[in-house]
């Protein structure tokens, strides 16, 4: 290629390139943007939720809910002893027949069947404990169990303690919108002062919007016979709960 040529395209080269540097950024005024914008909080469990259970088999039903009574009532006696403060409900009382297995042998089409005969009847009763007293815990579900067995525990927080993570957590989710607001507005060459929030929406429930809040708790449980004999105490983590929220924000920019 001869000398006049090559410069030729050297300087449409840089004519290209000096173009493309000067072309102007997009106009962003009256722009309107969506933003998201999440908070977390997480707290020690402070409140247990411990079902306790009764369950008796006898081919007498009168007996076996007799047998039933008597230990939810002393159950429920001991923690009350051992958890003053405690909140105690009695609930889901059951009574059912239990049937022979395997079952008879199909009579010949000549006879009735008849009605089935049960051969026991099944009787419970639940009794569920709400308790701040994690320390205690053990020795409360310890003494109970003496007569009761533990069906299930569940831990979470406190409704004074989930009232004062609210707030924090609201604190937290408007920080992060407002720290996204001014990365986008950098991102956009605009200054933070240049953006006004039209809406906040705190439950995300606009068509822009997430899941709302989401809580997540340890849960533990287990289920041990009665023993006569001292009750060794069962082991318990509490564990902590994460609060989430998500909310939406619509900014525009002036």
């Amino acid at each position: 290629m001869s000398l006049p040529k090559l410069v030729l395209v050297a300087s449409l080269v840089a004519a290209s390139h000096a173009g493309a540097q000067s072309a102007p950024a997009p106009a962003t005024s009256g722009t309107t943007v969506i933003v998201p914008a999440n908070g977390e909080v997480r707290h020690a469990n402070d409140m247990a939720w411990v079902t306790f259970a009764v369950e008796e088999f006898d081919k007498d039903k009168q007996a076996a809910a007799a047998r039933v009574n008597r230990k939810m009532k002393e159950g429920t006696e001991i923690v009350r002893r051992a958890d003053p403060q405690a909140e105690l409900k009695t609930q889901g009382y059951y009574t059912y027949p239990v049937y022979a297995e395997p079952p008879v042998p199909p009579l010949p089409a000549s006879r009735s069947p008849g009605r089935p005969v049960p051969n026991g009847w099944r009787v419970g009763q639940y009794l569920e404990v709400k308790t701040t007293s994690l320390a205690g815990l053990p020795r409360t579900a310890a003494a109970a169990q003496k007569v009761l067995q533990i069906n299930g525990v569940h831990f979470g927080l406190a409704p004074a303690t989930e009232k004062m993570l609210d707030e924090r957590r609201i604190a937290e989710t408007y920080r992060n919108l407002n720290e996204r607001i001014v990365s986008i507005a950098r991102a956009m060459g605009r200054q933070p002062s240049d953006a006004v929030i039209d809406t906040v929406d705190f439950e995300g429930s606009g068509n822009y919007g997430g899941r709302p809040e989401m809580q997540s708790a340890m849960v533990a449980g287990a289920r041990m016979k009665a023993a006569d004999d001292a009750m060794p105490e069962p082991s318990f983590e509490p564990g902590e709960t994460t609060l989430q929220m998500r909310l939406v924000g619509k900014v525009k920019f002036k």
